[in-house]
């Protein structure tokens, strides 16, 4: 069976490898990582103009038609780059719309956000919950207007809200509701986030109305691929970090001498790079499993897709928390890199369910055929 990437995926990596090395630079990520709302507009326009921000969403709706894997390659080099982008947010919103939308919606919502020229950001975590996946919320919080809803409450850790078009919202009963970021009674408050490089906010609803033609008809099941789908590209962008530091700390390695030597030739940091080596190999295995899984063979996703995030989620921030050993004191520096990667790999652990989470998904659907 063949296993590489084909020539099409093999131009993607090169294009967006070479694409983002030159455009963010760590020089510009620290520049966007401090700015006041953490976007950068002119690179955005350039990476809707690469066909990005509709990648793997239907050609009739403005996309480019490409599959996950595809889009694992191209998310894996996001994190490789550690690209302060809303891409993201942008890319799981349109899957949902894509999937569940109405032709109506996909017109008027998804071909905008496909071609570039709008984004969208989704709204999932109710304030004060959890966050565990599939614990729906809002609950009591969205009322019956006539054919419509009226939604209020908070919305909390919602990414990439800075300069977003609209707002996917989800509500107790399963649903998801498109909002106007400029409706009335919406209001975004910027929050402290361990990585700067992709901003949370707390969005506030209060008295928002929102018509039925803005209620996607699809129900909780039907948005359960779309999580698995954001896992997977969140699990590909884990990999790139863990790549990125992996590369980082074997160069250093190379470079550090003491004693004479270079500090790779001892075992205590050969040792270590090896390690890394292997977590990093071992996650970007799951996740083209769990894409190709995605594109070939949907029964066998949502496994596949538990078993790439639980092992990206912990292989994003263990393998750049390694580099900064091998690094020593200046890997714990602020004006090292290293820490960016790591804070990455942390918020990237959390987010879409956490190792843990997945975990215990694949251990119920790996032994629910021997309890039966």
């Amino acid at each position: 069976m063949y296993f590489d990437l084909t020539d099409e995926q093999e131009a993607i990596r090169s294009t967006a490898h070479d694409f983002l090395a030159a455009r963010f630079k760590s020089e510009r990520m620290r520049e966007i990582a401090g700015s006041e709302d953490g976007t950068d507009e002119a690179g955005w326009k350039e990476m809707a103009e690469l066909g990005w921000a509709g990648l793997a969403l239907p050609e009739e709706w403005g996309g480019q038609g490409l599959g996950i894997v595809d889009l694992a390659v191209l998310f894996e080099e996001m994190g490789y780059a550690l690209a302060p982008s809303p891409l993201f947010s942008n890319t799981v919103v349109g899957l949902a719309l894509a999937g569940s939308g109405s032709d109506a919606q996909r017109e008027r919502w998804l071909r905008p956000l496909a071609e570039g020229t709008a984004r969208g950001t989704q709204a999932i975590v109710d304030a004060g919950s959890t966050a565990t996946p599939g614990a729906y919320p809002m609950e009591g919080q969205a009322d019956g207007d006539g054919d419509g809803v009226v939604l209020n409450g908070k919305k909390e850790l919602v990414a990439d809200a800075a300069g977003a078009a609209f707002f996917l919202v989800a509500t107790s009963d399963g649903r998801r509701h498109i909002v106007p970021a400029d409706a009335d009674g919406v209001s975004v408050a910027a929050e402290i986030s361990i990585d700067t490089t992709r901003r949370l906010s707390t969005v506030n609803f209060d008295g928002v109305r929102v018509p039925a033609d803005q209620t996607l008809p699809g129900k909780a099941a039907e948005f359960q691929r779309v999580f698995l789908l954001g896992a997977v590209a969140l699990a590909a962008e884990s990999t790139g970090v863990a790549q990125r530091a992996l590369d980082m700390a074997v160069a250093y390695a190379k470079d550090r001498e003491q004693f004479g030597r270079p500090i790779g030739v001892y075992q205590a940091v050969s040792h270590r790079c090896a390690q890394m080596l292997l977590e990093t190999e071992n996650s970007r295995s799951a996740v083209y499993g769990a894409a190709w899984a995605a594109d070939a063979d949907p029964d066998a996703l949502p496994l596949a897709a538990s078993m790439a995030k639980a092992y990206a989620s912990d292989a994003g921030w263990r393998v750049p928390d390694a580099s900064i050993q091998v690094h020593g004191g200046i890997g714990f520096t602020w004006e090292h890199d290293l820490h960016f990667f790591l804070k990455r790999g942390r918020a990237n652990a959390s987010m879409y369910g956490d190792a843990r989470w997945h975990r215990e998904q694949v251990a119920k659907k790996v032994l629910a055929p021997t309890a039966a």
